[in-house]
């Protein structure tokens, strides 16, 4: 069964971000080539995850859609006692070490994800659920581009893109306890579906994010901007469970409906400082990491990134470097 540890001299980690890209490379991996592993995940901003594992000789860590960079000195200690890492992702890796024990598949492309990096590595082998995670990653025209190598209805498509779009939703927010299902658990309910379409069908859990993603969205439709320019436009969402469920989703539906405008959608996290999601112009999806990057917990890709932890007294140094940074 997947996510029950093996046994012997060695160990597999199976290490992935708890978003519907991280979720769908995995299962693309694991239906392809089953393997028993230790399931290593937490909400989306919780990217630290090869510091968890204790690693040794002849171990295999996978580790699918978090940033190389935040995981560097991790990574250099699991591969110095010996472990083998398989890293796919495609936010900004930082110096890629050359390594005998390491297989990187990294793209930073603001139209490539995890699940699309995934399935060119296994020629296509569990399509729908790289197409599903493309739609969670807000990357559509990626989604449908994929999707051409599927014979499905128009309405099957439009159930993946809901399904992606489901999971994405259930990984936000600072704690688990915010969460619909914690995503290691959901990650093991899609596993044992057929396929994304037959737990669309079947599964009372779908009809549990379906649910739950449509009350958010409709609390979240009054919302006005705190800021806005021709360029750009900040959001703050109060400090309630469903704002902070809903903030990643939020960003993209803003991203997605005025293409010309970049966003940042603000929540506050458990320290009573702001947690950032920051979506670049889409029709310029450029610039977001380097934004985030200015300041300290920051990160993320071209198109899409976050700040997890900004100081309360630093919001108008936020605000003044995003408006700088898309001004329209």
């Amino acid at each position: 069964m997947p996510g029950a540890p093996s046994f012997g001299d060695t160990m597999n980690y199976d290490l992935f971000n708890g978003d519907a890209d991280g979720i769908c490379a995995l299962l693309q991996l694991r239906k392809a080539e089953p393997r028993e592993a230790t399931l290593v995940t937490g909400v989306k901003r919780d990217i630290n995850l090869l510091s968890k594992v204790e690693a040794g000789a002849g171990d295999l860590i996978t580790v699918l859609d978090v940033s190389m960079d935040k995981n560097r000195a991790a990574l250099d200690k699991v591969l110095g006692q010996g472990a083998s890492v398989f890293y796919v992702d495609h936010h900004f890796p930082g110096d890629i070490p050359e390594h005998a024990n390491l297989m990187a598949i990294i793209n930073e492309s603001p139209d490539v994800c995890t699940a699309a990096l995934v399935n060119g590595h296994l020629n296509g082998r569990h399509l729908d659920w790289a197409v599903t995670g493309a739609f969670g990653d807000n990357l559509h025209t990626t989604a449908r581009t994929l999707a051409k190598g599927l014979d499905i209805t128009p309405q099957d498509l439009a159930s993946l893109e809901n399904l992606g779009t489901y999971i994405n939703y259930n990984g936000y927010g600072p704690a688990i306890e915010d969460l619909h299902f914690d995503p290691k658990e959901l990650y093991l309910r899609l596993y044992a579906a057929e396929g994304p379409l037959d737990f669309v069908s079947n599964s009372p859990d779908f009809e549990k994010l379906s649910t739950g993603y449509r009350e958010d969205m409709a609390s979240a439709e009054a919302l006005q901007p705190l800021q806005a320019t021709p360029g750009s436009a900040v959001f703050l969402l109060p400090d309630e469970a469903w704002a902070r469920r809903v903030s990643g989703v939020y960003s993209n539906d803003l991203a997605t409906n005025n293409p010309s405008r970049a966003h940042a959608v603000l929540t506050l996290n458990a320290k009573g400082n702001y947690l950032i999601s920051v979506r670049a112009p889409m029709d310029n999806k450029q610039g977001a990491a380097d934004l985030c990057m200015q300041f300290p917990t920051g990160g993320g890709r071209a198109g899409a990134a976050g700040i997890n932890d900004l100081p309360l007294d630093r919001l108008q140094d936020f605000i003044a470097a995003f408006e700088q940074a898309y001004p329209g």
